[in-house]
């Protein structure tokens, strides 16, 4: 019988080789639009692709990142133990935001989150949409959504009766804060672009 420990960290290097696909630099080659990291902020998110201009490759790479999110939770869930699903759930983040095909320079992980939440528990996935959506709406600017979107889940789970998730979902929170790190020193001092504006900031996976 393969040690548990090894077995999670198997199921880690999964999580993480999934969450390491591009898909933001793969459609923006397949849809012929260049390399996603010589346009605009250089970030591989959604945000990004969307700079480009074309609204269909930046709704396919919010897609694909949510959904390797979600692949890695649904896998481990169908073949190993809940606390592997949490270890992929990780793995998968990590690797969205220091994927090993691009120098460990990934995006920020917004994307990924939504999809490992949608996945590991859908009402906790569906509110941090709502949070972020609501936030969007109101504030105009995604990277306060995604902010308030990744802090609030861990409390939204807890409310849920989901406790058992809660180090997992800060975890996550806290990687997509030190993403945003340069985002948040800009919502500090005022400066940050709002949803629609020439140079709106990246906060996308």
């Amino acid at each position: 019988m393969t040690d548990p420990i090894t077995l999670l960290i198997l199921w880690a290097v999964i999580g993480y080789l999934l969450g390491s696909i591009p898909t933001g630099v793969i459609v923006a080659r397949a849809m012929g639009l260049g390399d996603l990291r010589q346009i605009g902020s250089g970030n591989i998110g959604a945000t990004n692709v969307l700079r480009t201009g074309n609204k269909q490759a930046a709704a396919l790479t919010l897609i694909g990142d949510a959904a390797k999110g979600a692949a890695a939770v649904l896998l481990a869930r169908q073949f190993a133990t809940p606390d592997a699903v949490q270890i992929a759930a990780l793995g998968a983040m990590v690797g969205h935001c220091f994927p090993v095909w691009l120098g460990f320079r990934g995006g920020k992980g917004v994307a990924t989150f939504l999809g490992i939440m949608l996945a590991l528990m859908p009402l906790a996935g569906l509110a941090a949409c709502a949070i972020w959506a609501l936030t969007a709406k109101l504030g105009k600017i995604s990277s306060l959504a995604a902010l308030l979107a990744a802090g609030w889940t861990p409390v939204v789970l807890v409310m849920l009766g989901r406790g058992d998730l809660f180090p997992l979902a800060v975890g996550l929170a806290v990687l997509v804060y030190g993403r945003h790190w340069g985002n948040i020193s800009r919502l500090r001092a005022g400066t940050e672009p709002r949803i629609g504006a020439s140079k709106s900031p990246v906060n996308g996976g």
